[in-house]
């Protein structure tokens, strides 16, 4: 292909001027959240043989279907870009990782246009969420690839962009809503049944999003995974298949592209990919190194209790976390004044290599980790764990650096300086809004 773009395995955008010259999130081999989730869908050898052949690898954050280790092994001779995500001790965290490990990493500064080809530029935008967008001008369209971010305030800078274009495509996640923690239990041991089980209609909004920035096309994106472990297989119900897109969309405004898709600008011509569906094969969790039984040893609990002690905002509302490991519970004192606790139940393996490695995000996404929230958790929040728990966890602390008061401050105010940090004006953006205004300057 001359010119245009392809869409493959879960949020791989592959950009062609004259052959492949960008790939984005290139998950092309192996599974993520330690063998939890595979690829729905079987990368082709001729879109696989693209990715390889790009000169560019472009990766929004370090989730591992997106940052896959296993794929960027065999992509060792590209030059990989990266948004600009602040940490507050030096850098990016990710992009200090992979050059510690030999890869060429360029940092993209933030709202820049950055040229990588003759008729291909992009802007790189950070946000606070340690997640990032794409804008990507090729042959004077606009592809926006938001993968799985949220708009945290960039959105009216994206409207600005999108104006200027006449034809522009939206990459974008949508689906049921099984792509984070929804393993949650009551304390009688019963699984609460998660909203994405309903299978409710998600696309009736979309039209009115695309119009907000002046976007014509969508292409799903950033979704088309499955379970395989045999401990989280039961969230494959709460998964979006494809064909759902197309009996539920249905603006006659908008345009819907194939989630798997050839879109050649030359001809103007968008054909369908149609990989193999992955075969639905379950694989045992010991396949992946966890094994139910193993008990917590207690260097293991003093490494947990260490790691949870630098997060200086659980302290504002959590009073205990405890780990039920092997059959047996341990418990983790935060702020016992706090009638708030949580219960992670969940495989030892795992677990220490979230606490040894920092990525505590990988051991709640796999939805095999059992959750059990105990006392008034409905006045904290509108989401469960969010927003004070996991971004302050995950986002902030595990992937910004940022666990101290002092350095939350000092985060935000980066972010801030940017111009581009804002808050949705809905239930869960004024939520995190109220979260985070200790620490807003």
């Amino acid at each position: 292909m001359d010119l245009g773009f392809e869409t493959i395995g879960n949020a791989c955008l592959i950009c062609h001027d004259k052959g492949p010259v960008l790939a984005t999130d290139p998950w092309i081999k192996g599974s993520a959240y330690f063998g939890s989730w595979t690829t729905s869908h079987v990368i082709p050898e001729q879109q696989l043989s693209h990715v390889k052949a790009c000169k560019y690898l472009w990766i929004s954050h370090g989730h591992p279907d997106h940052l896959s280790a296993e794929s960027l092994a065999e992509l060792k001779d590209k030059e990989i870009l990266l948004p600009d995500h602040f940490g507050v001790h030096g850098g990016g965290r990710v992009a200090r990782e992979l050059r510690e490990q030999g890869y060429k990493v360029r940092v993209l500064k933030d709202g820049v246009w950055t040229q990588l080809s003759p008729r291909l530029r992009v802007i790189s935008i950070a946000d606070y969420c340690q997640d990032a967008a794409l804008l990507v001008e090729l042959g004077g369209r606009l592809i926006v690839d938001s993968n799985d971010s949220s708009d945290n305030g960039a959105g009216p800078f994206v409207r600005e962009i999108v104006s200027q274009y006449p034809e522009s495509y939206l990459l974008a996640l949508t689906g049921y809503g099984d792509a984070d923690m929804i393993n949650f239990f009551d304390e009688q041991g019963r699984r609460i049944p998660p909203p994405a089980m309903k299978r409710e209609p998600f696309l009736d909004g979309l039209e009115q999003i695309l119009e907000a920035f002046g976007i014509r096309s969508y292409v799903p994106f950033s979704s088309q995974h499955r379970y395989q472990r045999t401990d989280s297989a039961w969230a494959n119900e709460c998964a979006t298949p494809p064909e759902v897109y197309n009996t539920s969309f249905k603006s006659s405004r908008r345009q819907l592209l194939p989630i798997f898709c050839r879109y050649d600008f030359t001809r103007d011509e968008v054909r369908s990919i149609n990989p193999p569906v992955r075969q639905n094969l379950l694989v045992p969790p010991e396949q992946f190194g966890d094994n139910w039984a193993d008990e917590l040893e207690p260097a293991d609990v003093e490494k947990i209790r260490a790691y949870f002690a630098r997060f200086e905002h659980l302290k504002s509302f959590l009073g205990t976390i405890t780990f039920r490991v092997g059959g047996k519970d341990s418990v983790i004192e935060i702020e016992r004044s706090h009638p708030l606790g949580i219960t992670f139940e969940t495989p030892r393996a795992s677990l220490m290599t979230c606490i040894q490695y920092e990525i505590f995000d990988d051991l709640m996404i796999g939805n095999f980790t059992k959750t059990t929230l105990h006392g008034p958790w409905e006045r904290q929040g509108t989401l469960a764990l969010y927003p004070d728990f996991i971004p302050f966890v995950t986002k902030y602390g595990d992937n910004g650096g940022a666990h101290s008061r002092d350095e939350l401050v000092v985060y935000f105010a980066e972010y801030q300086r940017r111009g581009l940090f804002g808050f949705a004006q809905h239930e869960l953006g004024l939520a995190t809004k109220r979260a985070l205004k200790t620490y807003l300057v």
